[in-house]
């Protein structure tokens, strides 16, 4: 398969070896069934050291317009490249739009694979930890698998002699996290808000970053300075989320 072919002749050569990557708690990612990496995102570098350093094949979604392949010839290499690689488009237009084209995904999950998400939704814009978006939290309930966090640390990429550069990343694993009691709850917004609160603080444990009660979007678009930002400042996410009866409200 092409993703084997990719990760251990170009990518993980690369990453283990000429930029020293290392990985510390891989046994925490179950070896079969599907799974989801919850992850920081501190750089670009992060979508090839994460998968290049652990053994299971991972899936990340990308945006769906990135396989449409409609935008003059580059484009159609990458929306080659994505699907020859086993990556599957998300819909993040928002709203029902949104919620169907998790289908890609789900169907990974189902078939036992590992995917890998970003909470925060881009990289974040000082390197500090930024609230998470709740997909994460709706994919999981919705697929019954397990989360497992992970830390990204040191994978910013710069320039060494012109060339890209990711000096010394270390990729950090935690242990699975479970939410089975609220898997008939993937409609609640306090029980996806309270799982994605979950996971960030297991992120921002196995990270060490300063966590800000705030989406890292929103800084930058501008529409949140970083005075505001600072304002917002949080000894850990999920400090003010109250956990939601497991049992589902009298209706």
């Amino acid at each position: 398969m092409l993703y084997s072919l990719f990760k251990n002749v170009v990518f993980r050569p690369v990453i283990k070896h000429l930029f020293g990557a290392r990985v510390e708690g891989e046994q925490n990612i179950p070896s079969t069934g599907g799974v989801i990496l919850a992850s920081n995102h501190l750089d670009a570098g992060d979508t090839l050291v994460l998968p290049a350093m652990i053994t299971r094949q991972v899936t990340f979604p990308a945006k769906a317009e990135l396989f449409a392949g409609n935008r003059g010839p580059f484009s159609k290499l990458v929306a080659w490249f994505l699907t020859a690689v086993g990556q599957v488009p998300l819909d993040r237009s928002g709203g029902r739009a949104s919620l169907d084209g998790l289908a890609p995904v789900l169907e990974v999950l189902a078939d036992g694979g590992c995917v890998g998400i970003y909470p925060e939704g881009t990289r974040s814009p000082d390197g500090r930890l930024y609230k998470g978006k709740t997909g994460v939290a709706r994919m999981a309930l919705a697929a019954k698998v397990p989360i497992v966090p992970v830390a990204m640390r040191d994978s910013t990429i710069s320039k060494r002699a012109g060339i890209p550069w990711i000096d010394h990343p270390v990729v950090v694993v935690g242990r699975p996290m479970e939410f089975s009691e609220f898997y008939d709850r993937v409609d609640d917004p306090r029980v996806l808000r309270w799982v994605t609160d979950k996971v960030m603080a297991a992120i921002q444990e196995l990270s060490g970053q300063t966590y800000v009660e705030a989406y890292g979007t929103s800084v930058k678009s501008g529409s949140l300075t970083k005075a505001e930002a600072d304002a917002r400042i949080l000894e850990r996410p999920g400090i003010n989320t109250v956990e939601p009866d497991a049992a589902p409200p009298a209706q």
